[in-house]
């Protein structure tokens, strides 16, 4: 069987946690700001998240890419308890001159229990071994992301630059650094293997679409490294690996940067983030179950559940009943099929979701639905997503 393993060293804190996703509801909603681009995160400014320039892309070089980026990661250690008497240990990068860190959120919070737990203290080390005390700005959950923060006045900063993950294509070459183990300032390469994974969160019920699946070898401790491009950018943070052993020869995962941005805009403006909520549960349309079911259309998100009272419900989508097994697979024949979201194609029910949790609380969409032989548009004001799907205010 395989295992998903955190890549933090984590003296039995960290859980994992499987979930399924495609959950998208609440009829909350809430206003919050979020800068339209990675800027100096609140300095004012208005100066990019870092200076550090890309480095020439004739040819992969993991030396050079060593040599540049190394003095921008960190090792990240989170004491809990009463007092401080367990820690975990994770890796870090720094994106801003003014200090802040991104990480992975499984190294500075414990959600094996119904309470998520903050470390009572964080430190950051850096290559040069000195180790400072950082601040814990907020978290991201869903996106297992975390934001720090260290005095800029304690420890000379060198940030490194972020890249744009949706150009990332398989076979890229890549390098990712961190401190497997605690081993600090290591670096491991490989390819990306594929792309758009969607795999289960290491601290909520809900899915990370999006994941970028690499080769390069990251370990307990690896969490919240970066993951470099042949031109020493962040395209992702190492977040888990996948193993029957528990060694590094398993599959690694990383969240892609551009989801990470979102988050750390979000976290440095507010302390928190939010994602809009449809409230369905969905699953692939593709041409041959449709033949099955006798769907008009050969591809999109069969809406499984419709979660009642929520933004999708209200609109006036319908879910299916009962369940079939079909070529191997469970399906729930009956629901409306989305095939479109504000005039976006919707292919899979991973685009749904991908498409929903882009937005933010309280707007409204527009989505195009196969029901039976009609094609209807639904519109639906979008609510606060919850920390557990279908839970109520």
């Amino acid at each position: 069987m395989i295992v998903a393993l955190a890549a933090a060293l984590v003296g039995g804190l960290v859980a994992l946690l499987a979930g399924q996703l495609t959950g998208i509801t609440d009829d909350r909603t809430s206003t919050v700001y979020v800068p339209t681009s990675a800027t100096d995160l609140g300095t004012g400014r208005g100066e990019p998240i870092s200076h550090a320039r890309p480095l020439p892309a004739n040819r992969f070089d993991p030396a050079r890419i060593y040599a540049a980026r190394s003095a921008g990661v960190v090792t990240v250690f989170a004491l809990y308890g009463e007092p401080d008497d367990h820690e975990a240990q994770g890796s870090g990068f720094i994106v801003s001159g003014a200090g802040y860190i991104l990480t992975s959120a499984h190294v500075v919070i414990d959600t094996s229990t119904s309470k998520t737990i903050e470390a009572r203290n964080v430190y950051v080390g850096f290559k040069d071994r000195d180790r400072i005390k950082a601040t814990l700005v907020g978290w991201d959950v869903y996106d297992d992301v975390a934001l720090l923060k260290v005095d800029p006045s304690a420890h000379a900063l060198v940030p490194v630059p972020l890249g744009d993950s949706s150009r990332v294509r398989a076979g890229d070459p890549v390098a990712a650094m961190g401190s497997p183990f605690g081993n600090e300032d290591s670096i491991t390469t490989g390819v990306v293997s594929a792309i758009r994974r969607s795999i289960a969160s290491l601290t909520s019920v809900y899915k990370v679409v999006d994941a970028i699946q690499i080769d390069a070898p990251i370990t307990h401790g690896n969490s919240g490294g970066p993951l470099f491009d042949a031109r020493g950018r962040v395209i992702g943070i190492n977040a888990q690996i996948r193993t029957e052993t528990g060694g590094a020869e398993g599959v690694g995962f990383a969240v892609p940067i551009n989801a990470a941005i979102r988050s750390m805009t979000q976290l440095a403006a507010t302390g928190r983030v939010a994602y809009a909520y449809l409230g369905v549960t969905t699953e692939d349309l593709t041409p041959t179950l449709a033949r099955h079911l006798g769907y008009s259309t050969t591809r999109g998100a069969i809406v499984d559940e419709v979660k009642e009272g929520g933004p999708a419900g209200k609109a006036g989508m319908h879910g299916g009943s009962g369940n079939e097994s079909f070529n191997g697979q469970s399906v729930t024949p009956g629901g409306d099929v989305i095939v479109a979201i504000d005039g976006n194609p919707v292919q899979t029910a991973d685009d749904v979701v991908r498409d929903v949790a882009r937005r933010l609380p309280g707007q409204t969409i527009s989505l195009t639905i196969i029901r039976g032989k009609e094609r209807k548009v639904l519109h639906a004001k979008l609510g606060e997503r919850p920390s557990v799907p279908g839970t109520t205010p």
